[in-house]
């Protein structure tokens, strides 16, 4: 499709009454002209950021990109020969990271693929790196789903990646600067790069709560880490965003303090001080294999005391 098309085709479903409410992506173009005031021909240069500011940004997100680090690597490992380039943005779309080959670098450098290119949709309109942010999803722009004409020779598969405060952090993205490449072989491509964005969620999450517990949860959102963090008290201390909706927890922020077992249903048997004896009476017994006498005294009790108390407990022997 030519720049005349394109332009043709984005502006009348931009101009359609219905489209935009019946399509995200429609409902993104539409953005893209009326609330950021783009026009789908214009062929300038993607905006770009300074060395120094580069260098802001990136320091602002230190860890996480310490995290990020070797699973770009591993990804690009995937991608790298199929001519692939993988990117790693702030929450603001500006690229803080990127891999590429050799010989697809002046590609990618052409089409504004570097580091401190700002890709927000605000910036570049529809496109897989602002769109992602923008509408907090996975999200694949094919050739001519992009809003400028100027971008139409890539496809970008995207996904968002958010802290262990629930924030959005990051937008993974892989872009290809092959001609020939499919939708098919790009479906392949997401599934990979929203199973890379998730692992990094997750290992971030760890490394921010380095000294708890890390309990994974079950839930329906495969392409969303599901981790609870919880401290020597079993109260829960952080929840990943996936954790958060699942269990109706604030979506950002610190999490409200809660028991664990609160969460899990675990309300069955005993409660308060009496819960907490059985757990010290469960836990001397593990350590002591079995062994009553020999948990007795590590609980500081007689061994008749603590039989008592077993069989207040309701513990057999």
């Amino acid at each position: 499709m030519d720049k005349h098309s394109h332009v043709d085709r984005v502006m009348s479903t931009v101009l359609s009454g219905s489209a935009a409410a019946k399509s995200p992506l429609a409902a993104s173009w539409r953005r893209s002209m009326d609330r950021h005031g783009l026009d789908p021909g214009e062929s300038r240069a993607p905006s770009r950021l300074s060395e120094a500011e580069v260098r802001n940004h990136r320091g602002r997100l230190e860890r996480f990109m310490l995290v990020a680090a070797p699973k770009l690597d591993q990804l690009f490992g995937l991608v790298g020969n199929s001519g692939c380039g993988v990117l790693l943005t702030d929450e603001k779309g500006i690229v803080l990271d990127r891999r590429c080959t050799d010989g697809d670098l002046r590609v990618f450098e052409s089409w504004g693929l570097a580091l401190g290119a700002d890709w927000s949709e605000e910036s570049e309109g529809t496109n897989g790196i602002g769109t992602c942010l923008a509408d907090r999803r996975a999200v694949t722009i094919h050739r001519e789903e992009h809003f400028l004409a100027r971008n139409t020779a890539m496809s970008c598969m995207d996904a968002p990646i958010f802290g262990p405060d629930g924030r959005l952090v990051a937008a993974l993205d892989v872009s290809s600067a092959r001609a020939d490449q499919t939708e098919a072989f790009n479906r392949v491509i997401a599934a990979t790069v929203a199973q890379t964005a998730k692992t990094i969620e997750a290992d971030y999450f760890r490394a921010s709560y380095a000294g708890a517990r890390i309990v994974v949860t079950d839930g329906d959102d495969s392409d969303a880490a599901m981790l609870l963090a919880v401290d020597g008290d079993d109260i829960v201390i952080g929840a990943t965003r996936g954790a958060r909706r699942a269990f109706g927890m604030a979506a950002t922020g610190p999490v409200a303090a809660i028991p664990a077992s609160d969460l899990f249903g675990r309300e069955d048997g005993p409660t308060g001080f009496e819960k907490a004896e059985r757990a010290a009476v469960m836990r001397a017994l593990a350590r002591a294999r079995g062994n009553v006498s020999e948990a007795a005294r590590a609980l500081g009790v007689g061994r008749a005391t603590l039989y008592r108390r077993m069989k207040r407990l309701g513990i057999g022997e």
